[in-house]
C-alpha cells in the first residue's frame, strides 16, 4: 500500500475521542486532525480492524444505540479525504449489520462472501451467506 506523505493511518482512540468529545484534551487534537481532513490538507487511511474496534467499543463499553454508531461511522467514512480499506466491503457490512442480529466482525466475513469463499463454523454466518451470497461460500 503506498500512502502519500500527507496521509496519516489513524487508530480507534482518535475516532473515539473525536466522536465522544469526553477527553477534552484528546477532543481537540482529534478535532484539530480531522478539520485538515475535511479541509483537505490531509488524508486518514482507516484499517478494518480500526473501524471494528471503534464500533465495538461504542456499542458495547458505551452502550449506544446500534443504528446511531452505524450512522455516525458511516457519515465519517464517506468523506473523499478518509480512506478505507476495502470501503465498499466495509459500506456493505454495515448495511449487513444495521438489519441483522450479527456482530459486526461477523457482518464484514458476510460482506466478504460475494467476492471469496467464507470457511465458517458459525451457524448465524452461514445462514446469512446462504440466503445473501452469490454461491461463492462454504459453510459448515
Amino acid at each position: 500500500m503506498q500512502l502519500k506523505k500527507n496521509t496519516a493511518i489513524i487508530d480507534a482512540n482518535v475516532i473515539i475521542r473525536y466522536l465522544l468529545k469526553d477527553n477534552k484534551e484528546m477532543y481537540e487534537i482529534a478535532e484539530s486532525f480531522f478539520k485538515e481532513v475535511f479541509a483537505n490538507k490531509k488524508v486518514a487511511y482507516v484499517l478494518q480492524a480500526v473501524i471494528a474496534e471503534v464500533v465495538y467499543v461504542l456499542i458495547k463499553l458505551y452502550k449506544i444505540d446500534k443504528q446511531k454508531v452505524v450512522a455516525v461511522i458511516e457519515d465519517l467514512l464517506l468523506h473523499k479525504n478518509i480512506k478505507v480499506q476495502d470501503k465498499e466491503v466495509i459500506m456493505y457490512a454495515f448495511d449487513i449489520f444495521k438489519n441483522n442480529n450479527l456482530d459486526f466482525v461477523d457482518c464484514l466475513i458476510c460482506a466478504y462472501s460475494n467476492k471469496i469463499k467464507v470457511f465458517s463454523f458459525d451457524k448465524k454466518v452461514n445462514n446469512f451467506i446462504k440466503q445473501h451470497s452469490n454461491n461463492l461460500s462454504v459453510g459448515v
